[in-house]
């Protein structure tokens, strides 16, 4: 496969940079990346969708090279959804395009597939199910909720990166041992060699890595979008609308896959959900061909 190109979109806070495989006149493959990673995660699933008449389009989320940072500071997912939505409208969207994604990308495109009037068609989440499938309730039998909360304590273990990002000072001061340490919990087994290199040239910087770091605080402190996101900030807590692809790796390190089940629960008519044997929470890097396979697969008979 030919290496990708890339395209430069200007936004009103952000130069936003993206690779792009396959064809120009294709329908569309949004793919969204998350932490730690960067766009050339999906170049091992690029192929099987450029196959299958798509043109992948992977932007570098905001504040990762080369990627500007944002001049508004804001890291709110509702913020890495319109950057999402002006890289899509400036690669002259076709009606058919879909939006995939990983980790952030993942709760990026369930706020995208959330929209009423969302340009996609289809969506691909991966890893980090809907907000909403994991919230106790939501007309769920007693004894599925209490299931859903005995897993909560070991995911909090699992979770304690989120809280240490919170603390100040000593996380701008970890960026060269939690990335590769957090690489080797969530994917086990994995040689992410090149990926980390990746990664380290994206937010290797301390300026890059607050930027990296504010996703999380902008999120788990609750703060207040800037006005032109603060619509779509709160799509990503809303049940997605799109027909919907959840994968989820069953060796995960980063949240385990015992959460799947219950994402179906939320999910609308069209959606499928599935784990991805042998993988971890970078399931597309780990079984590039079986997750390739299942998205193809999907967009496919949902398009039918």
């Amino acid at each position: 496969m030919n290496e990708p190109r890339w395209i430069d979109v200007s936004a009103p806070a952000v130069q936003l940079r993206a690779l792009s495989w396959g064809p120009d006149d294709g329908p569309i493959a949004l793919c969204l990346h998350g932490f730690p990673d960067t766009a050339y995660g999906f170049r091992k699933l690029a192929p099987h969708l450029v196959a299958a008449g798509y043109r992948v389009v992977a932007p570098f989320m905001r504040g990762y090279v080369p990627s500007s940072l944002p001049a508004d500071g804001s890291q709110h997912i509702g913020a890495v959804m319109d950057d999402a939505l002006r890289v899509l409208a400036a690669c002259n969207p076709t009606g058919a395009d879909v939006v995939i994604g990983h980790d952030w990308g993942a709760i990026a495109a369930t706020g995208l597939a959330a929209m009423p009037d969302s340009p996609f068609t289809k969506a691909v989440v991966m890893s980090v199910p809907p907000s909403a499938a994991l919230r106790p309730g939501g007309g769920r039998k007693p004894a599925n909720r209490g299931r859903l909360l005995r897993l909560l304590p070991a995911q909090l273990l699992r979770s304690w990166y989120i809280t240490y990002f919170q603390l100040p000072f000593a996380p701008e001061r970890s960026s060269s041992w939690i990335v590769p340490l957090l690489w080797r919990r969530w994917s086990p087994g994995y040689n992410a060699a090149e990926d980390l290199r990746h990664v380290d040239a994206a937010i290797g910087t301390p300026d890059r890595w607050r930027a990296a770091l504010g996703t999380y605080r902008a999120t788990i402190r609750n703060t207040r979008p800037p006005s032109r996101y603060a619509e779509l900030n709160r799509l990503w807590l809303e049940v997605p609308r799109l027909p919907t692809l959840y994968l989820h790796g069953s060796d995960d390190g980063c949240m385990t896959a015992e959460f799947t089940p219950w994402v179906a629960g939320v999910l609308p008519p069209g959606s499928e959900v599935a784990i991805v044997e042998h993988a971890g929470h970078f399931l597309q890097l780990e079984q590039p061909e079986v997750v390739g396979g299942q998205i193809v697969d999907f967009l496919r008979a949902t398009s039918s």
